[in-house]
């Protein structure tokens, strides 16, 4: 594609400055990333991995991070990721090496390419109610006042969403000391509408537990819908006015095909998995969503904020590593799609990196699909 390949030429050149700081210390970073005095060294990179293969480069050398959640602030581009750790678990059950403990955030300037740590905003023995796993968050803002969300399983090892609130964008925030009554599974995800309200879309299946939660409460056993039955959906629910707890129970979203026909579970290159995001574009509500274990991020699209959705295509194809997530925004007048690889543990699926890509729309509402990693 005429864009992809526009940008894989400039990435090229920041990409052999990447390899070079790698190799010797010394040498400048292409992009800064801003940090406190006591960060870690940048990352060595895996040589056997070839930056030329990927489109855009990682975002933050220093650490991993994953899941970027990205928002627009009084006018400044903040992205709120996960932060990756090695912890040497070698169990694979319900996503144990993703035993995240911490979240930080950082500024980006696209103008300048610029990446800036603000340092951690909260940490996990920081959440009264959580035990372990701080996956992707989502952050939002309401009369000068900003709200962190969260999952994390609590004492049961349960999945339920957290917040913490603060003054500034940055925090550190502050934890409440329940989560939120009623939630449950992952990825939440807040979209504000014209009319002010906020609204939290979630949900993800296998590690996610969503599949636990079919009939309305929690059990322990995995059970997914059958061959000829829709597949799961996101939720949304509505959020109080004080942005803390749930205004109303949680709904699906359901997702059609173009004959209106739910999709099926076991339609795994267009049914919903989890990192459930929702953008609007000329008026329509555009719900993009990975589909897991076939590694793409879809879309659909619905005139209406609950839907029905109408799957349309693919915003991103498969990266590099198994997992795929991602985030859609507006600054100054162009659109960004923040999504994540593990080209700096050269494929790694628990030790990722958050990069950033120009995103298109179309003149008929379509999104041109991106092309991350060239095989």
């Amino acid at each position: 594609m005429t864009l992809q390949k526009q940008l894989l030429a400039a990435s090229f050149i920041s990409s052999v400055a990447f390899i070079l700081g790698c190799q010797d210390k010394s040498a400048p970073e292409p992009t800064a990333t801003a940090a406190a005095s006591s960060a870690p060294a940048p990352l060595v990179a895996d040589p056997s991995i070839d930056p030329a293969k990927f489109l855009n480069q990682p975002l933050v050398k220093d650490r991993y991070t994953a899941d970027p959640s990205a928002h627009v602030f009084n006018g400044k581009l903040y992205i709120y990721p996960s932060h990756d750790v090695e912890t040497g678990i070698t169990t694979d059950g319900e996503g144990d090496k993703f035993d995240m403990k911490d979240y930080r955030v950082f500024s980006y300037d696209p103008a300048t390419q610029t990446t800036t740590d603000h340092g951690e905003a909260l940490n996990l023995k920081d959440v009264p109610w959580a035990s372990r796993q701080l996956w992707a968050p989502d952050a939002a803002e309401k009369d000068g006042k900003y709200f962190l969300y969260f999952p994390a399983k609590n004492k049961d090892g349960i999945f339920q969403m957290g917040v913490a609130t603060s003054d500034s964008p940055t925090g550190p925030f502050k934890a409440e000391p329940e989560p939120i009554k009623g939630s449950f599974s992952i990825d939440p995800a807040v979209f504000k509408d014209d009319d002010g309200a906020h609204y939290m879309v979630f949900g993800g299946i296998w590690g996610g537990q969503l599949q636990r939660w079919a009939s309305g409460s929690y059990v322990e056993e995995d059970k997914y819908p059958a061959s000829n039955e829709p597949a799961l959906s996101p939720k949304i629910a509505r959020l109080s006015d004080d942005m803390l707890q749930f205004a109303e129970p949680p709904k699906d979203l359901q997702i059609l095909d173009g004959a209106g026909v739910p999709l099926l579970g076991t339609d795994s290159n267009r049914r919903f998995f989890e990192a459930a995001w929702i953008h609007k574009f000329n008026g329509k509500y555009y719900l993009s969503y990975s589909t897991g274990d076939t590694h793409y991020i879809a879309y659909a699209v619905a005139e209406n904020l609950y839907g029905p959705y109408t799957h349309k295509g693919i915003v991103l194809t498969p990266v590099f590593g198994w997992t795929n997530h991602h985030s859609i925004v507006q600054h100054e007048g162009k659109w960004y799609l923040f999504y994540h690889d593990s080209q700096l543990s050269g494929g790694k699926t628990h030790l990722r990196n958050i990069k950033v890509t120009e995103l298109v729309h179309n003149d008929d509402g379509s999104i041109q699909t991106v092309d991350a990693y060239f095989e």
